[in-house]
């Protein structure tokens, strides 16, 4: 990734430390652009001395050579910012430093603020992640044979013959999660300030939900509220009825969050209609037409999240078509047909991470990184022994 000129001195260095992450960003202006607005000159040199793991406050003090207490500020802004994550825990306090997607970009538009240029951030990220789509940050992020992030299945619409296992469905994993919290769309969010809307009508607010040890960070930094298992299903409710599709971390064991992204606004959901058909991880299921009860009408076309259905023509008559390769087998479209010819049937299950760290793991192999981290553990148990 080339170098270019920044006013901010620590501008590469900073990006030197995000490109060591699964998802890096690709170094260009605009990136450039976007970095020295969302960090100052200090919380950049700070950003860029983290190590790869979770740091307390003297850890970055030594890394950094800043004294505790304007460091212990910085940092107050920088979470308050979204650009790291603090974690409390037994007395002391966790730093991690945020990657840029899934990230800060992202917590840059999951509240309402005045303290950045928000519309010209707006312009700046929906330039930079698609001017290039072939050889740009959509093909850093959906590159990797592993996907970051997978799709969930509309448990109604799954045939009552298929064995449906718990990290498949939205409700299972909201219920598993005990509660978690809501916030802002992102994207939709991101839109509105390039005046913008969604063609759907899907909400802006009170529709993204997190989970875990995520949803207390944003429920205590003002990026979401929390709120109980009845009332996040209720929010799968209102995403079901705007024929949303449900995304999710790609792993089994205890996901962070559950977006319900449409076609027009989801950064995901775009990828994939951009040609990058596997960037977001398949249900294990596949739409099927009965075409004796299918009117070619077009609903479901219009309520398809990633362009994989269409009416296309054949001897005269219209027919709905699949393609394959696309679908996700989320299941969205399926409640729009008034005929009920629409249904989903079982295909090759999906290869599924336990845990984050497995998933990060592999993606990092695929993209021949993994030096910088392996480096960071022998650190790390080097420390544990002499300590």
């Amino acid at each position: 990734m080339g170098h270019h000129t920044t006013s901010k001195n620590s501008i590469v260095p900073l990006i030197d430390r995000l490109n060591k992450y699964p998802i890096g960003l690709v170094d260009n202006d605009k990136l450039r652009q976007i970095l020295a607005i969302l960090f100052s000159e200090e919380e950049a040199f700070v950003a860029s001395r983290f190590p790869l793991h979770e740091a307390t406050i003297d850890e970055l003090t030594k890394l950094t050579g800043i004294s505790a207490e304007p460091l212990t500020n910085t940092l107050e802004q920088m979470a308050n910012k979204g650009l790291v994550i603090d974690m409390p825990h037994k007395g002391s306090v966790y730093y991690l430093l945020l990657p840029g997607l899934i990230g800060f970009f992202e917590f840059t538009f999951m509240k309402q603020r005045a303290d950045l240029p928000v519309a010209e951030l707006a312009k700046l990220m929906g330039e930079y992640l698609y001017e290039d789509p072939k050889n740009g940050q959509a093909s850093e992020f959906f590159g990797s044979k592993t996907p970051l992030t997978r799709s969930l299945a509309y448990e109604e619409s799954i045939p009552v013959s298929s064995q449906v296992t718990s990290y498949e469905g939205a409700r299972e994993i909201i219920r598993k999660s005990g509660g978690g919290a809501v916030g802002l769309c992102y994207c939709r969010h991101k839109k509105e300030h390039l005046d913008q809307s969604c063609e759907k009508g899907a909400p802006v607010e009170e529709i993204c939900i997190s989970l875990g040890s995520a949803a207390k960070f944003m429920a205590r930094r003002g990026f979401a509220e929390e709120r109980s298992v009845e009332e996040l299903l209720a929010i799968i409710d209102t995403a079901r009825e705007h024929n949303l599709t449900h995304i999710t971390d790609n792993i089994r064991h205890k996901p962070s969050f559950i977006c319900n992204c449409c076609s027009c606004c989801c950064e995901l959901l775009a990828g994939v209609q951009a040609g990058y058909h596997e960037g977001v991880g398949k249900t294990g299921y596949l739409i099927a037409v009965d075409a004796e009860n299918c009117s070619a009408c077009g609903l479901c076309v219009k309520a398809c999240n990633v362009a994989a259905l269409h009416v296309a023509t054949v001897n005269s008559t219209h027919q709905l078509a699949i393609a394959k390769e696309v679908c996700l087998g989320c299941g969205a479209c399926v409640p729009a047909c008034p005929k009920g010819a629409l249904s989903m049937i079982p295909v090759a299950p999906p290869v599924i991470p336990h845990k984050k760290k497995e998933l990060m793991k592999q993606i990092l192999k695929e993209k021949h990184r993994m030096t910088p981290f392996v480096i960071d553990g022998i650190k790390q148990k080097v420390k544990k022994i002499l300590s």
